[in-house]
């Protein structure tokens, strides 16, 4: 039994609060257990320098922890400077969010997105990118709404979620507990169709056996599906 309790393959209990910001086009505070992450999506009308007259829009994120998101207080990054992890955060989502959207039919504007971790105890990537999509959708649902896009750019959903070898035994959406003493740690951002978009995997330890990959990999697909569900009833 893991220390939270949980089946190996069970998800920390999930929540989606959408609308949870007034003034963004798109909004979502997901709840992955202790994991606690804002996401509002934001419509531009203008494009990056590089795409213009492409014909082609852009979707880009920030991503990052307020500081009593963790046991002790962090300095604030907006005053000494974005580490590297919170680049390589950022990035992943833009990544993950781009992979589903077609950007000719957003035209020349862009959609930022913002992942503000208020809490955490693991996983604050994979819950931003999953939140983030339903505040995308969001924001593309008003935009049609508006009459600024005929038709909404996003083609399918994308969630994301980790896994790990916890005492040998490939488990689901690790807690900080749990992803702390991991021989092996994974986060995958698989589409609703169940596509591949990344997958970010390292041994602590020993190196993992392809039989091992392969336990967490289908723990993914399992744990993403359910995501993709819930997803899709806020969509519906």
């Amino acid at each position: 039994m893991r220390p939270s309790g949980r089946a190996f393959n069970e998800l920390r209990p999930v929540s989606f609060e959408t609308g949870a910001v007034k003034h963004a086009e798109g909004s979502c505070l997901i709840k992955f257990g202790d994991t606690h992450v804002l996401c509002t999506a934001s419509w531009d009308e203008t494009t990056p320098p590089w795409l213009r007259g492409s014909g082609r829009g852009w979707v880009t994120a920030e991503y990052g922890m307020l500081p009593r998101s963790t046991n002790e207080r962090m300095r604030r990054e907006a005053k000494n400077g974005q580490s590297g992890r919170t680049q390589e955060i950022q990035r992943l989502i833009g990544r993950s969010l781009r992979a589903v959207v077609d950007l000719k039919t957003l035209g020349e504007r862009q959609i930022l997105i913002d992942c503000d971790v208020i809490q955490a105890d693991g996983g604050t990537r994979t819950a931003s990118i999953t939140g983030a999509w339903v505040a995308l959708n969001q924001a593309c649902a008003w935009a049609l709404q508006q009459g600024i896009i005929k038709s909404s750019p996003i083609r399918e959903s994308v969630a994301a979620i980790s896994c790990g070898l916890v005492a040998g035994a490939p488990s689901l959406d690790l807690d900080y507990d749990e992803d702390s003493t991991a021989q092996a740690d994974a986060n995958f951002v698989i589409t609703g169709s169940g596509g591949l978009v990344e997958i970010q995997a390292t041994a602590e330890g020993d190196p993992f056996t392809d039989e091992q990959f392969q336990a967490l990999l289908a723990l993914a697909k399992e744990g993403c599906s359910t995501l993709s569900r819930h997803q899709a009833e806020l969509s519906a």
